[in-house]
């Protein structure tokens, strides 16, 4: 029985001809036979070489990347772990022993691989290097967990962890939503060193570095109002706040200096400090919340536990009774003959 039984490699794709065929055999070389290359409507051989590489095939009822993951996951995977990869051979298969010993150990329930551990050059380029050490630093200061590599596609999660997850995202936001997600739901996470190589030649990139990362960063945005509400309120309430004290300071220098009015900015300067303020408050009053929130979620599931150990206790100690009683109704048969 191999160690990678109950384990499916999950790759979405999309016009990926060139490459899904080496990636496909890589993972069943070291050992996982259950591959599944979810498609988003190639139209260049992609369903094709899978195929006959020995992967599981499926095409997906949407379009982008993130739609392929939620529903392979749900309707096409049976597996207790997933490994989830890109199919553009930039990953290392051999890496897989590393993503899943976390899993099998007990240690977590979502595996990120780090690309920065071993970045071989030409993988990246120095604009995507950037955004991507942008958008960490982003994820940390909103969420509060350093991951590293936050848009890894590198991935290996419990199939019953990943569907506690609130996932909307269709496109490449799909990675930081898994960790926005994550931390929301405090889902245990390990990261773990991999190797990132340059796409091979002849394969094409689905990459929009400016138009992706305009949504990486709006997803983490979004997702701040249920995860932080003091950053996603306090933000707008400060940047609203120094306007108005901005204009405020023009109105007063224009006074002094020329003694011209500017009623109308001066307008705009109160309205926008008020509303500042007032999101600034409601910041703090919905981070309050929140917390109070998690405190109650935290003492329910303890109560729960408890419960379950009390009640395991209880059965053991009703059993334990029932053998006494068996003993010593043995004992009374026994004296009787």
């Amino acid at each position: 029985m191999s160690d990678y039984d109950d384990v499916c490699v999950l790759l979405p794709t999309m016009d990926e001809v060139e490459t899904v065929a080496r990636v496909v055999e890589a993972f069943r070389d070291v050992g996982i036979e259950e591959v599944l290359v979810i498609d988003g409507g190639s139209t260049d051989g992609t369903r094709a070489a899978a195929r006959e590489a020995g992967a599981r095939v499926a095409e997906q009822s949407g379009r982008g990347k993130g739609q392929a993951v939620r529903e392979a996951v749900r309707d096409h995977v049976d597996a207790t772990y997933v490994v989830m990869a890109d199919a553009d051979a930039t990953y290392d298969a051999d890496d897989v022993d590393a993503m899943l010993e976390p899993l099998f150990a007990g240690e977590a329930d979502h595996v990120i691989g780090n690309r920065f551990a071993d970045m071989r050059p030409g993988a990246m380029t120095r604009l995507n290097r950037i955004g991507n050490r942008v958008i960490n630093l982003a994820f940390r200061a909103i969420h509060g967990e350093g991951y590293r590599d936050i848009l890894s596609g590198y991935r290996a999660f419990t199939r019953e962890s990943f569907l506690r997850l609130h996932l909307t995202a269709d496109g490449f936001g799909i990675e930081t939503e898994m960790a926005v997600e994550c931390v929301k739901n405090e889902v245990s996470v390990a990261v773990v060193p991999i190797t990132y190589r340059e796409r091979p030649g002849g394969s094409a990139t689905n990459l929009h570095p400016i138009r992706d990362g305009g949504v990486i960063f709006l997803e983490l945005y979004r997702k701040a109002k249920t995860n932080n509400p003091l950053f996603y309120f306090g933000s707008i309430g400060g940047l609203s706040t120094a306007a108005g004290a901005l204009m405020t300071a023009y109105v007063l220098y224009e006074w002094f200096v020329f003694r011209v009015t500017h009623e109308v900015i001066a307008i705009g300067a109160v309205g926008s400090a008020i509303l500042g303020i007032q999101l600034l408050i409601f910041g703090v009053l919905a981070d309050m919340i929140l917390s109070l929130h998690r405190e109650q979620v935290a003492r329910l599931e303890q109560a729960i536990e408890d419960r379950e150990a009390d009640e395991r206790s209880d059965e053991g100690a009703g059993g334990r009774a029932a053998d006494v009683n068996a003993g010593d109704r043995s004992i009374d048969a026994d004296d009787d003959d």
